[in-house]
């Protein structure tokens, strides 16, 4: 089986001076490798191509046969790296907690140990005979949240 650190070294070279990101490599038991990258103003495919080229070029397929591809971390996919959150600051996204809460906000912070959304909730101030529409900033930390990802909005 090809070894997965072996194949993140890898592409780590690859990445090396360039604004893409490495978000996850996967090599399954029949040595099916699957690379996907990330950029802040997303992903072409010519770099999909050299950086699948680069990655051959470094294993033998005489010595161990295997499947590549090389992929961009899809806009409606979760997200899996912080430089992700990051990219992503200043918009909307949708974020589930472990215990199945779903709230849409805008990012406005990102820390190693979570995030803020800005989320519009309905508030009731006390002594108000109705409730009104009010900012709100939630706070998150990674371990609890089962998944973020950037909100679609079609107009």
């Amino acid at each position: 089986m090809i070894d997965k650190k072996l194949v993140e070294n890898v592409v780590n070279e690859w990445l090396e001076g360039k604004e893409y990101f490495l978000v996850d490599v996967n090599v399954s038991a029949d040595d099916c490798i699957v690379v996907t990258i990330d950029h802040a103003e997303g992903v072409w495919i010519e770099d999909c191509a050299e950086l699948s080229r680069y990655i051959e070029s470094k294993l033998d397929r005489e010595q161990e046969d295997y499947e590549l591809e090389v992929g961009s971390a899809g806009l409606g996919q979760p997200f899996r790296v912080l430089r992700q959150y990051e990219i992503h600051m200043g918009e909307p996204v949708e974020t589930q907690t472990r215990d199945g809460h779903k709230y849409q906000g805008t990012l406005v912070e990102v820390t190693a140990e979570g995030f803020t959304l800005e989320v519009e909730q309905k508030v009731k101030p006390e002594g108000a005979k109705r409730a009104h529409k009010e900012l709100v900033a939630m706070k998150f930390t990674f371990d609890e949240v089962a998944y973020t990802k950037y909100l679609i909005k079609v107009k």
